[in-house]
């Protein structure tokens, strides 16, 4: 007889402060820095009650000085004193790049393995209330693409609970990045923890016609044209990455051979996009498998505008995944009318759904 696994639904920032919490009493040498941390907000909630609970010498307010904090945090984990840091959006983050890039990434390979650091690196990323073009990016493909940095991506809360927990206890940096849509969303947790998820993707729902492959808020777009598509008999399995790197090549790969053909959808800018790498493998392994072309949905090479009506149709919705499947499979149908019908549906663009509650 099955076990019987205890459930609760709470949301995606109350499963990183739950996180925290569990993580800091574990290791009472876990620290917490950043900016904002000990604000009233406590960064979407995240953080809400940590300075009572471990105090002011392990919940660290910082300064806005992001490569000094960065490089402190880098030297107190190299310490023995892992870390947390929090860059209330990647762009912040940005300042930190030499720290992040030529520090944390190589001081295990440059000290023969010797010594590793355990950081972890919180950058909230996506769009939302008009914030134009150095506040709304997704930066992921940049630090994916650095050897030595484990880059996760969470979508639901007891992904974004136990990933967390996992990239704590992780020798090495991970960068953990958060979608500002995703944090008042609520979803199921279990009570215990799983671990090894680093680096597994989740087959979120299972199809025979196409393989969409989406990450972070992406999957909650491509779970709402999946029951779209289903209205005409179409059949998509949708894969959640939750990591960037490394990237589950063998999830991908099995789900490819079933359907034979691949959507791509990324929030990132389509150039050197992770949705790139992922096609430019699958094309190359497995060009037999595939019976069309794979397509990839991915942001334009241009900045976000600041303008709620430049924006109406600048991101990537569940309208324009449901045209990629059509296309893909070859059906005739009226573009116009499913784009006004489904853009109804979707009326305020730039702010969350705030009543956004599983499944996802």
């Amino acid at each position: 007889m099955k076990k019987k696994i205890n459930k609760r639904k709470i949301s995606f920032a109350e499963a990183i402060n739950e996180s925290l919490f569990q993580s800091m009493n574990k290791n009472k040498n876990l620290l917490l820095m950043g900016l904002g941390i000990t604000d009233p907000k406590a960064v979407f909630g995240t953080t809400k009650g940590l300075l009572k609970k471990f105090g002011k010498s392990r919940v660290i307010e910082t300064p806005t000085s992001e490569n000094a904090i960065t490089g402190i945090a880098i030297g107190s984990a190299i310490n023995n004193n892992p870390v947390v840091l929090t860059h209330q959006r990647v762009e912040f983050a940005l300042l930190s790049m030499d720290q992040i890039i030529n520090q944390a990434a190589k001081w295990h390979f440059m000290t023969a393995k010797k010594k590793s650091v355990p950081i972890v690196i919180r950058l909230v990323i996506g769009r939302g209330w008009g914030q134009g073009p150095t506040h709304s990016q997704n930066l992921q493909a940049w630090f994916a693409h650095i050897p030595g940095l484990k880059v996760v991506c969470p979508t639901t809360p007891n992904d974004a609970r136990d990933l967390l927990y996992e990239a704590i206890f992780d020798p090495d940096p991970v960068v953990f990045l958060e979608h500002r849509w995703l944090h008042n969303s609520i979803g199921t947790v279990k009570s215990n923890i799983t671990s090894n998820q680093i680096g597994k993707a989740r087959t979120v729902n299972v199809g025979k016609d196409v393989t969409v492959v989406a990450s972070s808020y992406m999957v909650i777009e491509a779970l709402r044209a999946i029951k779209e598509l289903e209205k005409n008999n179409i059949n998509a399995e949708l894969i959640d990455l939750r990591s960037y790197k490394p990237i589950d090549w063998k999830t991908i790969s099995r789900s490819l051979k079933k359907t034979g053909r691949l959507l791509v959808v990324d929030s990132g800018f389509s150039t050197c996009s992770i949705a790139s790498e992922i096609i430019a493998k699958m094309a190359t392994e497995h060009f037999h498998d595939l019976k069309t072309a794979p397509i990839k949905l991915a942001m334009p090479d241009v900045p976000e505008p600041t303008g709620y009506s430049l924006t109406k149709n600048f991101h990537i919705s569940k309208t324009n995944i449901v045209i990629k499947v059509l296309e893909m499979l070859k059906i005739k149908s009226d573009i116009k009318n499913i784009k006004q019908n489904l853009e109804l549906k979707n009326k305020f663009h730039d702010q969350p759904d705030f009543g956004l509650i599983e499944p996802f």
